[in-house]
């Protein structure tokens, strides 16, 4: 199906067409082009998240080609279920899409649904994974190099901010999108897809599946996420018209609206598990604050090392407070152990004052478990790593429950229901989560710089700053803006009973 020559009624100009046709020849050049290869589909259970989440993988071709495969579990091909499954199509870019996926899968799960994962990341062996690869690579090179102010001002900010909100640029990522269809070919097309990146949107679209559903991450609208002939929500109303309309996609012209039955406002994509035990999280660091126990900060570091200097400005602000027993830090540096060692080396009083919980996740989940019961004391620094990716994701999200403040960049983070500071963002259209965040009382402004950030350390530690918080998310459960993983899940199989 051609998606690129027109977009929502919106023509796209000769120029910006030829352009998305030679992208997609260049990839085929380099990659191959696999459109009538015949990869069989397989089912395995997820060794990670497969108990937690119920969640089953979907393997693309060759299994042991498969990022994902498991040797220790078996596979097969006849038993995808066609009544209760839901394909979460993703893929790994940073761990903001893994986590989104994670929030689908639980919700999907906690209504009696069977999640199938499909990262289109990790079949190796298909010209799709080797596409998104390149282009994964191309923007973890961005991040890294975005730590140089003159190239964050003069490429990567615009980039993100007004690059990607072109819908010139969807053209082409629509083109390079038929490339990674091929993936699709095995799996049933009635069973619903919900991509929670645009790529696994887009390729399930052009091939053939009847039902899908583009969560879209970012609350800043941009053409990058578009996916037409899906369903697309979104997790605040203040993105709502800007998708509507197609906002300033087409420069200074007026763009012709994205139909009423496209766009669905959902709220915010979270885990059944963190929805769930929301008042109760809340009553807990409200009483910790009560009894003058140590004030627990959960620092998310990603591997680019983009912020690597404000999360080490931040424990060395909080050493002292540490070390008096008015703070405590989980850290989790999700699969990048050279994060944590560089820390270290850059800070070494960490060491004595740390505990490490590295790469034993009965370890981590035992950690978890116990940091929820009131009569546990938790001091000092405990630092989190683990292998493999989806440990080191779902780590947060276990933490999460514990923690008093997640102390994060305004990311797919922005969006969870924990009291949360804001750091400096990676690409401006980050900046949006932080704002929605402020505005919903659940999150401070974005710290764009290191002093800002301590000075709001020491208003959490000084002020009734947290406890405003946690009314706030209160709040804000009551009128359902944490539903958004649950909506998303009834939409997709709304679509489903609706063609029935």
């Amino acid at each position: 199906m051609e998606k690129s020559n027109i977009i929502f009624g919106n023509e796209i100009s000769g120029r910006a067409y030829k352009k998305a046709v030679k992208s997609k020849k260049k990839y085929a050049k380099k990659f191959g082009d696999d459109t009538n290869v015949n990869y069989p589909a397989y089912i395995q259970k997820n060794p990670y998240i497969g108990d937690s989440l119920g969640v089953q993988n979907i393997l693309v071709g060759e299994p042991k080609t498969n990022a994902h495969y498991d040797d220790t579990q078996p596979v097969n091909r006849t038993d995808f279920d066609t009544e209760k499954g839901i394909i979460v199509g993703n893929i790994r870019m940073g761990f903001g899409h893994y986590r989104i996926s994670m929030a689908i899968a639980s919700a999907a799960k906690s209504m009696g649904y069977t999640p199938y994962w499909m990262d289109l990341n990790s079949y190796g062996q298909t010209t799709c994974t080797k596409v998104i690869g390149a282009q994964n690579e191309l923007y973890s090179l961005g991040s890294r190099l975005s730590k140089n102010p003159i190239f964050n001002k003069l490429v990567w900010e615009p980039m993100n901010y007004e690059g990607f909100r072109a819908l010139s640029y969807n053209a082409s990522d629509q083109k390079n999108a038929e490339l990674m269809a091929p993936v699709y070919r095995n799996v049933p097309k009635d069973i619903p897809v919900i991509g929670t990146h645009v790529w696994p949107a887009q390729a399930a679209i052009h091939a053939g599946m009847k039902h899908v559903v583009n969560a879209i991450p970012d609350n800043w609208p941009m053409a990058l996420h578009l996916s037409e002939g899906s369903v697309h929500t979104i997790q605040c109303k203040n993105a709502y018209m800007g998708y509507r309309i197609l906002n300033g996609m087409n420069k200074d012209k007026i763009c012709n609206p994205m139909p009423k039955e496209s766009l669905v406002y959902t709220g915010h994509y979270i885990d059944h598990e963190l929805v769930s035990n929301i008042e109760a999280d809340c009553a807990a660091r409200t009483s910790r604050r009560a009894k003058g126990k140590p004030m627990r900060f959960l620092l998310t570091i990603g591997g680019a090392g983009a912020q690597k200097e404000i999360f080490a400005a931040i424990i060395k602000n909080l050493l002292p407070q540490i070390k008096a027993g008015k703070a405590a830090l989980y850290v989790n540096v999700g699969d990048y152990k050279n994060v944590w060692d560089a820390l270290l080396t850059e800070i070494p009083k960490m060491k004595e004052l740390s505990t490490e919980h590295f790469d034993n996740w009965k370890d981590t989940e035992h950690f978890a478990e116990s940091a929820l019961d009131p009569e546990t004391e938790i001091t000092g620094i405990h630092g989190f790593w683990h292998k493999n990716i989806f440990e080191a994701v779902y780590c947060t999200n276990l933490l999460m429950r514990s923690a008093d403040v997640l102390v994060t960049k305004p990311s797919e983070l922005a969006f969870y229901p924990i009291p949360k500071l804001f750091i400096k963002r990676v690409g401006k259209h980050e900046m949006w989560g932080a704002i929605h965040s402020a505005e919903m009382g659940d999150g401070t402004l974005e710290c764009r710089d290191i002093p800002h950030t301590l000075q709001m350390v020491e208003m959490f530690l000084n002020t009734d700053l947290l406890n405003e918080m946690c009314d706030a998310i209160i709040t804000n459960k009551a009128i359902g803006l944490y539903d958004g993983a649950y909506k998303v899940v009834e939409l997709a199989m709304g679509l489903k009973e609706k063609d029935n």
